[in-house]
This record gives C-alpha cells, sequence and structure tokens, in this order.
C-alpha cells in the first residue's frame, strides 16, 4: 500500500506538472497572440489616424479648389460683363465715329460746293472780261474790283453836260455792245450806277432807270438781273455798269447745304 500511495503521488506530480507545464505554454501563447492582436490594433490604428489625415486634407483641399473655383467664376463673370460692356461701348463709338465721318463728309462735301462756286465765279469773272474787251474794245474802260467786272464811261459820254435823262443816240452802240457781254453771261448780275458830283440822287437813279431801261427793252437783256441805282460819285462822273455773281443764289445754295 506505501508503494501504491507512492505511485499515486508521483503520478499526480506528474500531471500537475504536465499540466503546469500546459498551462505555462497555453499563457505564453496567448501574450503572444496578444501582443500580436496589440501591433495589429496599433497597425490599424496608424492607418486610420494617416486615412484621417488625408480626409481632412482632401476636404481642405476640396474647400480650397471649390473657393478657387468660385473665384474663377466670379472673374468670369466680371470679365464678360467687362468684355460686353466693352462691346457696347465700342459698338457706341463705332457709331458715333462713322455718325462723325458722315458729318465731315457732308462738311467737305459743302466745302467743296462752296469752293467750286468761288472757282466758277472767279472764272466767270475772267470770261466777263474778255468778253467786254472784245466786244467793246482794249481802250475800254473795263476793271475787276472785289470779283465783280465794272464797266465805266463818262456820263456826259450818255447825257449832254451829264445832265438830262435821255441818253444820246451816239451811247447806244456802247449800250448795245454791254448787252452782247450781259446776254453772253446769263448768271451773272448786273448793277446800272449813274454817279454825279451834285448830289441830286434822284436824277441820278433816272439815268441808271433809263439805260437799264434801254437794255431791257431794245436788246433783250432778262430784267431780273438788273438793278438801277443812283451814287455820290464824290469828285468824279460816271456811268458804271457792274457785273457781280449771283450772291444771293449762292448763299442760298451755301444755306440748303448747311441744312443737309
Amino acid at each position: 500500500m506505501h508503494i501504491t500511495m507512492k505511485r499515486f503521488f508521483i503520478g499526480a506530480s506528474l500531471f500537475l506538472l504536465g499540466l503546469s507545464t500546459i498551462q505555462a505554454q497555453k499563457k505564453s501563447e496567448l501574450i503572444e497572440q496578444n501582443q500580436e492582436l496589440k501591433f495589429k490594433l496599433d497597425s490599424i490604428s496608424k492607418m486610420v489616424s494617416t486615412s484621417q489625415r488625408n480626409e481632412k486634407l482632401a476636404d481642405q483641399r476640396s474647400d480650397e479648389y471649390q473657393s478657387q473655383v468660385t473665384e474663377l467664376q466670379d472673374a468670369n463673370a466680371t470679365l464678360m460683363k467687362n468684355l460686353n460692356s466693352f462691346a457696347a461701348l465700342s459698338s457706341q463709338n463705332s457709331e458715333n465715329i462713322n455718325k462723325t465721318m458722315a458729318a465731315l463728309e457732308r462738311k467737305e462735301k459743302q466745302l467743296k460746293g462752296v469752293t467750286d462756286a468761288v472757282a466758277s465765279n472767279d472764272s466767270t469773272a475772267v470770261v466777263i472780261l474778255t468778253n467786254a474787251k472784245q466786244v467793246l474794245g482794249e481802250n475800254a474802260k473795263v476793271g475787276v474790283t472785289e470779283g465783280s467786272v465794272v464797266i465805266s464811261e463818262k456820263l456826259d459820254f450818255f447825257f449832254t453836260d451829264g445832265v438830262g435823262i435821255n441818253p444820246s443816240s451816239e451811247s447806244r452802240t456802247w449800250i448795245e455792245n454791254v448787252a452782247k457781254v450781259a446776254n453772253a453771261n446769263p448768271k451773272s448780275v448786273i448793277t446800272v450806277a449813274s454817279l454825279n458830283i451834285t448830289g441830286e440822287m434822284n436824277i441820278a437813279l433816272q439815268q441808271a432807270t433809263a439805260i437799264a431801261s434801254i437794255l431791257i427793252k431794245d436788246f433783250g437783256v432778262n430784267g431780273e438781273r438788273i438793278v438801277a441805282v443812283g451814287q455820290d460819285g464824290g469828285l468824279r462822273e460816271s456811268l458804271q455798269i457792274k457785273f457781280q455773281p449771283d450772291y444771293k443764289a449762292f448763299y442760298d445754295m451755301a444755306k440748303g447745304d448747311a441744312k443737309n
């Protein structure tokens, strides 16, 4: 029995020792597994933390990008507005320039019309002067004053001693030749002026009217072109027939051009 108990105790001791060894081995494995799990947990935590940081950075960048997009959209809207304003202003400027150019073109045509008219008047004066010299002779008293051609003769050539209102028969040839010049230049206006030294303007006017009547009635000069006047000749008596441009028609033309 003693031997049996001893064997029992030995077997129990071996069992307990084995059991203790097994438990020690399991505890070691558990510790190792726990460390491994802890390592994995730390790794996962780091990954989560990194992901969170990246997500936060992504959100920040997204906000920045959105802010930049908004700024670009605002800048683009402002640019489009400015472009539209510039286009409208450019169109207005273009319209104003076109109006100005049209106005300048009209003014240029008006000035050309005036220039052409002045040149035409100067040319007409030369033609009348030439005609008068040809018809009345080189010794005729013909001159140009302020653009007008003036044909003159002594007053007593027409009226005895420069008085009376009935022209002499000798003067009719001279008057006829003046009528030829007048009819050859139908656009000019004619002024018949009697200049005396007595101051009797009524007689001077009657004398000028008598010469004008002969031009009209006897030699076919258009009466609407002729004006008769009496003037104070100062110290010299004479009868003058002045051919001048039709200033009224000229001014009417200029006024008409200015209205257009």
